[in-house]
Order: structure tokens, then C-alpha cells, then sequence
């Protein structure tokens, strides 16, 4: 991907953060996923007085991405931290185990690639296959029900 789409995706990342609904934690997070089809959808975390009912930013963006019938993610950019900072935050906030695996539901791991920024022109590129080795994917249920069906 060039410089200018990763800026792109960070920038809709940043403006996500932006809109972060984080009272109790004051931890805001913004993500933006790019789709096959070349669309960029954006989502923030969204936290919940009962914990358990939170999402984050990054299952926040495939969710719409997916509900807006977009095929695929072929990127995600993340950035996160304290509330307090505006658009440049002082480290890396790389996606949890959950978003992790929601992602691998819609995307090849090595070649989703991921950016973890801490500003539109600060961040570093990394694979969804790096952060998720030897994950579990919906082939692996694929071929187990092929091969009862025969």
C-alpha cells in the first residue's frame, strides 16, 4: 500500500479516536479498515457500565464494513491511548486477542497488513498473520464440513 492510502486509513483511524465514548477506562481507540472493494469505514471503541457489553474500535469498524456488505479486509489502522491526548499519542495500542480473531474471519493473515499508529505520520506496518499465529479460520470449519458431507 502506498504512503498515501496508509495516511488515508490512519487519518479516518484518528477522526474514529476522535468519537470514542470511553468514560470509564479514558482509554479512546480508533480504527479504520480498508475493504476489497476499496471503501474505508471507521469505528471507535464504545464502553458500557457493564463492562462485558463494550466493543472496540477495531470490531466496531468490520462490523460496519460488513453490515455495508463489503467484501474483505485487506488493511486496518489502529491508534489508542489516554483520552487526554488529541491525534498523536506517546505509544502503540495494538489490537486485543478478539479483535484479532474478528479480523481473521474476513481477511488472509498474511495478507492483511496492519499499521499501528501513534499519528498520521508516526506508525509501523505489521501483518495480522504476525499478531495471530497458527490462527483458526472459517476454512478450517469449511473443510470439516466437506469432508462429512462426503
Amino acid at each position: 500500500m502506498d504512503r498515501d492510502k496508509e495516511e488515508k486509513l490512519i487519518g479516518e483511524a484518528i477522526r474514529a479516536r476522535r468519537r470514542a465514548y470511553a468514560p470509564y477506562s479514558g482509554y479512546a481507540v480508533g480504527a479504520a479498515v480498508l475493504t476489497a472493494d476499496g471503501r474505508i469505514f471507521g469505528g471507535c471503541n464504545i464502553e458500557n457500565a457493564s463492562y462485558g457489553a463494550s466493543n472496540c474500535a477495531e470490531r466496531t469498524a468490520v462490523f460496519k464494513a460488513v453490515s455495508e456488505g463489503a467484501a474483505g479486509i485487506e488493511a486496518i489502522a489502529v491508534i489508542g491511548g489516554p483520552a487526554a491526548y488529541g491525534d498523536e499519542v506517546p505509544e502503540e495500542a495494538t489490537p486485543c486477542g478478539i479483535c484479532r480473531q474478528v479480523i481473521r474471519e474476513f481477511t488472509d493473515p498474511a495478507a492483511c497488513e496492519v499499521i499501528i499508529a501513534k499519528s498520521l505520520t508516526n506508525y509501523r506496518k505489521t501483518t495480522l498473520e504476525k499478531l495471530l499465529p497458527e490462527s483458526f479460520g472459517p476454512e478450517k470449519l469449511q473443510r470439516q464440513n466437506t469432508q462429512r458431507n462426503t
